[in-house]
């Protein structure tokens, strides 16, 4: 009989520490294969195989496109790559970004869910704003089971509140006793594929493929939701609104996907670097009205130099406001929207 053997785990900010907390509780003969994706800006080379090498028994290493599942070992994804599973090997690929990342969470949930449904263990760790929430929806959605870190133990809470806020989880812990829980659930026998409607089983199927690096348009991704009035922030296309249970997310026509929360950072970023070209803007235009003025002054054309430095000062009044707009410009985030809502909701439960 099918076992619960395939885990994957998604964190970000705070994930390093509390990753290694993890895997420090595994058994060496874990019957299990373990996938991590952790956030990490592209460029930047991980660490995260060696460290977790010496934080447990379990071997780590990033896997290459191709690569055989086996049990007893941990993959974690490659810098700027999805990392996704397939039957009995895993993909690594170059995909659009879903969330503004590669890797994402959501890419590898989605994947391990679609392939192996019941058999996925989805772990939510710390993290900011929502990677994981959809494709831990999918997981649920398949017969799996999801773990997410209690917020109140994690470094940064957005990812665990999200998690919590629009899936159903079945565990919910600190993160020192989830490496323990997860070595007893690998036991268990796991259950059937429940039933899936054909136009979700038709969307997880296009969404692996686009992580693949499939063409989005050429799959009329757009066929699963409504267009929306919003632009993607990667490449400003035309984003279509998808829905599942609760949760409201967007993909645009080249294949980026992003949660509602980091279509709000995309467009919080756009506002705020358009508003610092406003200021660049005016403070070359004041630069090169003052730079007139001196030469017309010393030229003795006192009434050409008098109007530069008028409108120089108009432009620096200008600029200042526009100044002070952008240094307010602050980020809202999976804290400030669901911290005092969710966490009463479960003190109430």
């Amino acid at each position: 009989m099918a076992r619960k053997d395939i885990v994957v785990i998604g964190a970000s900010a705070g994930g390093m520490d509390a990753l290694q907390k993890v895997v420090s509780r595994f058994p060496a003969n874990l019957a299990a294969a373990v996938f991590i994706v952790w956030h990490l800006s592209p460029g930047l080379k991980t660490i995260l195989p060696s460290v977790l090498n010496k934080s447990g028994p379990l071997r780590a290493s990033h896997p290459r496109d191709g690569d055989r599942i086996e049990q007893g070992l941990i993959y974690v994804a490659p810098n700027d790559h999805h990392m996704l599973l397939e039957n009995g090997y895993i993909r690594v690929t170059k995909g659009p970004k879903e969330n503004r990342f590669r890797p994402a969470v959501d890419p590898l949930f989605r994947s391990a869910a679609y392939i192996y449904g019941p058999r996925v263990i989805g772990v939510v760790l710390t993290g900011a704003l929502d990677d994981g929430t959809a494709g831990l929806y999918t997981i649920k959605l398949r017969g799996g089971t999801a773990i997410v870190q209690e917020p109140a133990d994690a470094m940064i809470r957005s990812m665990p509140l999200n998690a919590l806020e629009h899936t159903n989880a079945d565990y919910t812990l600190p993160v020192a006793g989830i490496g323990d829980l997860i070595t007893r659930l690998v036991r268990e026998e796991a259950p059937s594929l429940p039933k899936v409607q054909p136009d979700e089983e038709e969307k997880t199927r296009l969404e692996v493929k686009i992580a693949e690096g499939g063409d989005a348009l050429e799959g009329n991704v757009m066929r699963f939701g409504e267009l929306s009035p919003f632009t993607c922030p990667d490449c400003r296309g035309v984003l279509t609104l998808l829905k599942e249970g609760n949760i409201v997310r967007f993909r645009c026509h080249t294949g980026h996907a992003l949660s509602a929360s980091s279509l709000l950072q995309g467009a919080n970023e756009v506002l705020e670097q358009k508003l610092w070209d406003g200021v660049r803007a005016l403070d070359e235009a004041v630069l090169l009205l003052n730079q007139l003025g001196e030469k017309f002054a010393a030229a003795g054309n006192t009434r050409a130099a008098e109007q530069c430095f008028d409108k120089a000062r108009e432009a620096h009044e200008r600029s200042q406001t526009i100044r002070a707009a952008a240094k307010q410009t602050e980020e809202l985030t999976a804290d400030d929207l669901l911290a005092g809502g969710t966490i009463e909701a479960r003190k109430a439960g």
